[in-house]
Formats: structure tokens, sequence, C-alpha cells
């Protein structure tokens, strides 16, 4: 499989991952190695060029343990990519083997002219839209983030896991492809995103609002100040959300000018650690 067959979710998602990471082009599949942050399962993962057969199972065990497993131990998920709109097959073998997560998610565009109006902010006096300074902030982000977290993840483990990616983030601030921005209240870290970019295309990272500040607008407002500063200051020409089709937050991305243009799929099994 070659990196330029892949569509425009997984190209962003290299984009925003292949930093620091290792990434090979095998017959079957893309491999996407993170030694630095094993415990990231979709910087650990292979990309499928279609969707997987039930009967595939072993074989895609195989090349898991192959490629990541066997090479990093830290690594105790499964993370399969799938380049394709659909699953073909229920993949009961799947299932029954503990990859029991089957998230589809919508790939969404925005360029420049479609930028919705700033929207307004409900109760959040001396609200700062800004990037974040690193290493100052860098923790600052990591414990917003854990609090903001799923609750079957584990927390200690989840901030290990987050700390390493803002590295990453500080790294590619560094050189000038990524910034890390906060809807700052006070001294509360809010609400916060990530965008990386070549120059040209940028990839939303994150987004995330603490649970102590949601439905006031602070997300909405976030995202169009990056968009705005990304096409203005930036020069970015075009815009990528990935979003789970059936949350809430898709309806923000679409109120700001966001447009599905395509969907992919993400199969995972969880380590025991973060299984609840």
């Amino acid at each position: 499989m070659k990196l330029a067959e892949l569509q425009l979710g997984w190209q962003s998602h290299l984009l925003a991952s292949r930093f620091g990471a290792e990434v090979a082009e095998r017959d079957d599949c893309i491999v996407l190695r993170t030694p630095a942050n094993p415990t990231y399962y979709w910087g650990n993962c292979l990309i499928l060029p279609a969707p997987p057969r039930d009967a595939d199972l072993a074989h895609w065990l195989a090349r898991f343990e192959a490629e990541i497993a066997s090479r990093q131990p830290a690594s105790r998920h499964l993370a399969f990519g799938v380049d394709a709109a659909a699953l073909t097959e229920p993949l009961p073998s799947w299932r029954a083997a503990g990859i029991d997560e089957f998230d589809e998610l919508a790939v969404l565009t925005l360029e420049a002219p479609g930028l919705a109006a700033q929207p307004a902010v409900r109760d959040a006096p001396g609200l700062a839209l800004r990037a974040l300074r690193f290493p100052e902030e860098l923790e600052l982000a990591v414990q917003a983030q854990v609090a903001s977290r799923d609750e079957s993840f584990e927390a200690e483990g989840y901030a290990v896991f987050r700390r390493s990616a803002m590295q990453r983030i500080a790294a590619m601030q560094a050189v000038g492809t990524a910034a890390w921005y906060g809807a700052v209240v006070g001294e509360v870290l809010a609400a916060s995103c990530g965008l990386v970019h070549d120059g040209h295309l940028g990839r939303f990272q994150f987004v995330e609002t603490h649970p102590a500040w949601r439905r006031r607008g602070l997300c909405r407002a976030l995202v169009w100040h990056v968009c705005h500063h990304a096409f203005q200051t930036l020069g970015l020409q075009r815009q990528v959300m990935c979003a789970d089709p059936h949350d809430v937050a898709i309806g923000i991305y679409r109120s700001l000018g966001f447009v599905q243009v395509d969907r992919h799929w993400c199969l995972q099994r969880r380590p025991p650690r973060d299984r609840r």
C-alpha cells in the first residue's frame, strides 16, 4: 500500500502523527509506529486499504504482532485503521477477540470562504483565545485533557500518554508545523485544541472542553479562532476535522462551515488497564 493512495482522513492523520514516528509502506497496509509514545493507539497502528474480512483476523493479529507489539512491548493494544467509508462484514470473530470498538469517523473540511461569522460565548468574563506557551504551559494542557477524558481511561496512564503527545506537539511547534490553542478564563484552561499543518493543509487535534465549562460556546469560539488564524495568518488553504458522526460536537463544526467529504473506520482493542 502506498501513502499517496490514502484518502484525506488518513492522510491528514499522518500529517499529525508521523512527526517523530516511523511510517512504512507494506504490500498489505501502512504501518505507523511511535516508539516514544507506545501507548498511543493511533500512533501505533496498521492502516488497511480496504475493509477486512472476518476470516482475516489471524492474519491481521500476526501482522500487528510482527510490526508493532513485538518491537514495543508497551503497545498492548490493537489498532487497525480502515481506509474505506463502510465495513462490508460484521466481523464477529474480531469482536470475540476483544476488538470490539468499531469507531466511524466523519471527515470534514473547510476552506476560507466557507468560514461562518464569529460566534459569541456566554458566562466567560475575561476570555482569551490564544496559542499556549510551551514548555511553560504544557502541563496545564495535559491536566485539562486528563480532566476531559472518557472516564473509561485510567487517569495516570492517560496522563503519561497525553504528556508524551504534547511533548511531540511542542517539538512540532518549535519547527513551525503545529500549535496548541486554548480558551483561557483567568488562569483556567477551559477549552483547548491543536492544529498541525504542512503550510497548505491543516488538521485539528483533540478538541476538548473542560467538563465545568461546557455549554457556553467556548469550543465553537475556539475552533473559529483557530480556523481564522490558520487562514489569515498561516495562509492555509484547507482544514480537516475528523469527528464522530453521532456526537453532538459534529454539529458545532458544521455550524462553523465544515462540510463532510468522506468517512473512515478505527477498530481497536484496549489494553487491560483501559478496560472497565
